[in-house]
């Protein structure tokens, strides 16, 4: 059993803000196995690894013995989080938000003990409440406590539209803390307003409030922007395990440590070490970065698929030789007018570039190669039979089996 001191060393790394701080370490103090709450809405049916940020922060509690609560918060994504959002999401149908909930626990899964995991849906107790109970919630809040959160102050003074229904969500999520009687509830940085609505409801209703424990959001394989599918900078947690370590292997190295926290499973007193070590040079950059993928690999898929992968990285980056396996992509390769394919658009349909403008730039760069040939700058147009059966390589890891 670790101290109180010593679980809330853990519990801060990697971590935003704890609000407030001394409140969690009282609880710790306590003795009792803490009811830590985290509510996920089921908008998409894909996680990538920022995402799983508090996932894995919900993980180190369940490791230090505390009780965890995930949310499918079935309920509030049919209002749609307006957290960081300039306008009104678009409302999901029921049916969209039940497929996504079943992908996204499969995928959670991954990260949480689910023994010890208690799964709750917010439509069970959201759903049921009638006019006067929502009058009687709405009635804790008032309209200048609501606009105070940036995203609706934003598009109050920018005369953007807020539709009503949207402020209703910080106050549903709060009440969610009540149902379940948190007494810490996890959230990304941009969650900050949504969680202390839930202490202040809490509060409001005789209830010891809840400690807010807010996470950063995680930088992208950029290294700048946060990690978005809309970027084209994420690494999805269902990724193939070659393609997910070669993703890992290209993070600038000055985001190694803040990946360690906020991303993989090793110790946080281990990371503490590395920390150090790459600070005073001690440690190599590449073999701890080749352990941080190896950790995050072995997360999703396992240690043996994390074996292999670097296995199939060392092929491709020191061996230079293609991958063992090379997935077959059926391409359309009707000639043109001139006899030829245009092989920027089958770059594009492989979803190795965002448009043809893109997959052209790649070209001109000597990005792509077929059967171990650069393409020489310019060449946007290729004989069909020079394509057939052949191995198209695009930047340094991506490749495909013309069929």
């Amino acid at each position: 059993m670790l101290s109180p001191e010593e679980q809330l060393h853990i519990l801060k790394s990697g971590a935003d803000q704890i609000i407030p701080e001394d409140l969690l370490l009282k609880k710790l103090k306590e003795g009792r196995p803490l009811n830590v709450k985290l509510g996920v809405d089921p908008t998409a049916p894909d996680i990538h690894i920022g995402h799983a940020v508090p996932l894995r922060k919900l993980r180190q509690f369940q490791d230090l013995g505390h009780n965890v609560t995930l949310i499918i918060g079935d309920g509030t994504a049919l209002i749609g989080d307006p957290s960081g959002r300039n306008s009104t999401r678009p409302q999901l149908t029921a049916e969209q938000i039940d497929a996504n909930a079943q992908t996204y626990m499969k995928q959670a899964f991954k990260i949480l003990d689910r023994d010890k995991t208690t799964l709750r849906h917010n439509r069970d107790w959201l759903m049921k409440l009638d006019l006067e109970g929502l009058l009687k919630l709405c009635s804790k809040f008032t309209v200048a406590r609501i606009l105070e959160r940036d995203d609706f102050h934003n598009r109050f003074e920018n005369n953007l539209p807020i539709s009503v229904h949207e402020f209703l969500y910080p106050i549903m999520q709060a009440y969610d803390s009540v149902v379940v009687k948190a007494d810490v509830e996890l959230g990304g940085s941009d969650q900050l307003f949504n969680l202390l609505a839930g202490r202040e409801l809490m509060e409001k209703m005789g209830m010891e409030p809840q400690v807010c424990l807010t996470l950063p959001l995680l930088e992208g394989l950029d290294g700048v922007r946060k990690m978005s599918k809309s970027y084209k900078n994420y690494i999805g947690v269902t990724d193939a395990p070659a393609d997910m370590f070669g993703k890992v292997m290209s993070i600038p190295d000055s985001l190694m440590v803040r990946y360690f926290r906020l991303a993989s499973s090793v110790p946080v007193d281990e990371v503490d070490k590395i920390e150090k070590g790459l600070a005073d040079g001690t440690l190599d950059p590449n073999q701890t970065k080749r352990r941080l993928a190896r950790n995050i690999v072995s997360i999703y898929h396992g240690e043996e698929a994390a074996k292999e992968a670097e296995e199939a990285f060392n092929r491709l980056f020191k061996d230079h030789a293609a991958p063992e396996k090379i997935p077959e992509f059926k391409a359309d390769l009707t000639p043109n007018e001139d006899g030829k394919v245009y092989l920027a658009k089958i770059i594009q349909d492989a979803h190795f570039a965002s448009s043809t403008g893109q997959a052209r730039r790649l070209i001109d760069g000597g990005g792509v190669r077929i059967n171990g040939q650069a393409v020489a700058p310019k060449t946007y147009n290729v004989d069909p039979d020079q394509l057939k059966g052949a191995t198209l390589q695009v930047g340094k890891r991506h490749f495909i089996k013309l069929v």
